[in-house]
């Protein structure tokens, strides 16, 4: 009988071991109305703890403390500390606790007053826990977003939710606990927050899989920017960072080969958030090489920090993970251009009248020309989309990104003309020189589309706010989203939904276009757009600007190389050319204007290949010409004439007359196109002379000469150039007594 208990004694002992080790990770999610679900049709199944419990399956026990209304902040309007729902946290003795607080202390009536006790009380929230369970786990979250349709969003709120992430961030930095970033995985998803700040199902999802992956170190693999597949171009001749995401921990590492030898190897590891980069050296140009990616996993000491040994199954499952490879094949280290903008950028070599001589030009060039497609999925066309374009348009899919293709008669005949035409002169002019040309115009797309959402919320926001029915944009751009996303607009439609987006809203191509390319460093952007902005010439000098500082802002590495500090990312942008639209002169003039005055940008005019009759014109391979020849002179340093005549200065000259005196102005020929007008403004067609670098200009119609222009009028034939055959751009001012 003794034996018997004994061995019963043991059997117990063994089986209360084995649900020791086996009990449930307990996880209390602390938070706000986010946590607890508000706003959402069914909270009990769909509020972000909810869906986190049934990603962590068996094993988690996850409860949902969060409170509508709650502040961080102790002397706030609603203290989570005074909640019942902290309490019942407390009592939960959770193992991992994570916080998501802050939002509802963007209230004027709490941030300005008690703004210097957030970081104190924050601490003081999260020893509470500590001391109801030393080995606690915490976790503190950058606040979800609050987005611009939010009534207080310029009148403090987004100046506070700002500050607030920053107190955040110092809070887990200096509290050792685990930061997530909620803020980023759904800043460019403003159509989950039907008020602006609380997220629908969709987005409570996006929500529970953040934390998920922050919790477990399970980021989905190891993976790679679109950007990066076999045929790639890496900048040359500097030293660059290599990106990407795989699991939490993981030893990273790079490998540059060619014929079978190893010629570079990195290391780096991914953090908790899954990111990593990896510093390459500088090459200098040519290939092909072959990159090797590999994810191993650490020695479990690196994980001790966020896995306790505690929890052994987890440690066990993460140190077992298998080694993951990606291989990309016929890497050539050159330069990589971005070609950019709407309809006449994204036009086909197909649909040009020099399709002929374009894929002559293409079968010659073959691996020294890399071309990288993103064709938008769904074209802007007349036409109403169905539910799948719908859906995948919100998901940020729009694009197609097809890969990178060496140039041949196949690849070339659907890539953009102007691109084309661009990259084989350079190739032509450079030699050894790889050239990468990446390709994303969408058709008819404006140029607020291409802006990432932050520069708009802090430099320009009202442009956010219900773009579709303001008048930011122009009529027609209005018009043709409404008429593609209708379906989605319909309230009796199963896919109505108000916060539709579109390849023409403020920020989308950003977000769905320039995201996927990664941080790579371009040698330069060509950008043709400006015909849906044509209709408001002072929001689009405020744009173009902000599209500069937003691009030049995401492409900087972490560090700039000599050349960059020098060069900030160059734009060659493309002036309208002729069409019978009023506002086009006005908009030609003002893009010289932006050309001149901003820096490291450059322009191509194009008014002498337009078409009276289509917005599409066929002639795009000097398009592409005048672009090189604008690079090879202003980024490579030749000696090449790139410049039609660009005006000096205009003054009134003896006998009623006005001189036009030109840079770039060797061989002048000119027949029409000038105008000179009084000071009462009404101009008249001038009698032209040239003389060296002058026009001289009269009218028997006006005696007191006060203003010239030239080429102004929406289609002109206006024939000024020099004796490379490049035209002077469309101008308007106002003469000077004297020079």
């Amino acid at each position: 009988m003794k034996n018997k208990y004994i061995i019963f004694l043991l059997a117990f002992c063994s089986f209360t071991a084995v649900w020791a080790a086996k009990k449930s990770i307990k996880v209390a999610c602390v938070g706000n109305s986010v946590t607890y679900g508000y706003g959402l049709p069914n909270r009990d199944t769909e509020s972000y703890p909810v869906q986190l419990q049934q990603m962590l399956g068996k094993g988690y026990e996850v409860q949902n403390f969060g409170h509508s209304g709650a502040t961080l902040l102790y002397k706030g309007h609603r203290p989570y500390i005074n909640l019942p729902e902290f309490h019942q946290a407390l009592d939960f003795k959770p193992d991992w606790v994570v916080i998501h607080l802050g939002l509802n202390d963007t209230d004027p009536r709490n941030w300005p007053d008690w703004k210097e006790e957030f970081i104190p009380n924050y601490r003081a929230l999260i020893d509470s826990f500590r001391v109801v369970n030393p080995e606690a786990r915490i976790l503190v979250c950058w606040m979800t977003p609050i987005f611009d349709r939010h009534s207080r969003f310029q009148s403090g709120t987004r100046d506070w939710h700002a500050q607030i992430q920053q107190a955040i961030f110092q809070v887990a930095w200096r509290a050792k606990a685990q930061l997530i970033d909620l803020y980023t995985p759904l800043h460019n998803r403003p159509d989950l927050f039907p008020d602006a700040l609380h997220p629908n199902p969709e987005g409570a999802k996006i929500l529970a899989k953040t934390v998920y992956s922050a919790l477990t170190g399970d980021h989905g693999g190891l993976q790679l920017p679109p950007v990066y597949t076999n045929g790639m171009v890496l900048p040359r001749d500097e030293p660059i960072l290599v990106e990407g995401i795989s699991d939490a921990r993981r030893n990273i590492k790079v490998t540059l080969s060619r014929n079978g030898k190893v010629v570079h190897e990195s290391n780096n590891f991914s953090r908790a958030d899954g990111h990593w980069h990896i510093e390459m050296p500088e090459m200098k140009a040519g290939g092909p090489y072959t990159l090797t990616f590999t994810a191993t996993p650490l020695n479990p000491d690196h994980y001790l920090f966020y896995y306790p040994e505690k929890y052994p199954n987890l440690l066990e499952n993460l140190t077992k993970a298998k080694t993951q490879t990606l291989t990309i094949d016929s890497v050539y280290y050159g330069d990589l251009w971005l070609a950019s903008g709407q309809s006449n950028m994204e036009m086909r070599v197909d649909q040009c009248n020099t399709l002929e001589q374009d894929l002559a030009d293409a079968a010659r060039l073959g691996e020294r020309l890399h071309l990288f497609n993103m064709p938008a999925r769904a074209r802007t066309d007349a036409v109403e989309w169905d539910d799948s374009v719908l859906r995948y348009t919100n998901e940020l899919r729009h694009m197609d990104s097809q890969g990178w293709k060496t140039a041949s008669p196949e690849t070339v005949r659907n890539f953009s003309a102007v691109a084309f035409n661009f990259g084989r002169v350079l190739c032509d002019s450079l030699e050894d020189v790889p050239i990468g040309i990446i390709c994303n115009a969408v058709g008819g797309s404006t140029t607020e589309s291409w802006i990432d959402r932050s520069t708009l919320e802090w430099e320009f926001p009202n442009i956010l706010r219900d773009w579709r029915n303001g008048d930011f944009g122009q009529p027609w751009a209005r018009g043709r989203m409404s008429q593609n996303i209708a379906h989605a607009l319909d309230k009796e439609s199963p896919a109505y939904n108000p916060l539709q987006r579109h390849p023409y809203d403020p920020a989308y191509l950003f977000e769905a276009a320039i995201l996927p390319l990664g941080h790579l460093p371009l040698r330069g952007v060509i950008w043709y757009q400006g015909e849906s902005n044509a209709h408001n010439i002072e929001v689009h000098e405020r744009l173009f600007t902000l599209l500069e500082q937003s691009w030049r802002k995401h492409f900087a590495q972490r560090w700039e190389s000599e050349f960059h500090k020098k060069h900030p990312l160059p734009f060659y942008t493309v002036q309208l050319s002729s069409l019978p639209r009023p506002s086009w002169p006005a908009f030609r003039d003002s893009q010289r204007s932006l050309a001149e005055k901003l820096p490291d940008t450059w322009m191509a005019v194009t008014t002498d290949l337009g078409d009276p009759n289509d917005v599409h014109y066929r002639t795009k391979r000097p398009v592409g010409e005048r672009l090189a020849l604008q690079a090879l002179h202003h980024t490579y340093g030749h000696s090449v004439e790139c410049e039609g005549p660009t005006l000096r200065y205009a003054v009134k000259g003896i006998n009623n007359s006005i001189c036009v005196r030109f840079n770039h102005a060797e061989g002048l020929t000119c027949t029409k196109g000038f105008e000179i007008a009084d000071s009462d403004g009404i101009f008249y067609p001038a009698d032209i002379k040239i003389e060296g670098d002058k026009v001289l200009l009269t009218s028997p119609n006006v005696k007191g000469p006060a203003f010239v222009r030239y080429g102004w009028s929406g289609f002109t034939d206006a024939d000024l150039r020099n004796a490379q055959g490049l035209p002077a751009s469309t101008f308007q001012v106002k003469t000077a007594k004297y020079r």
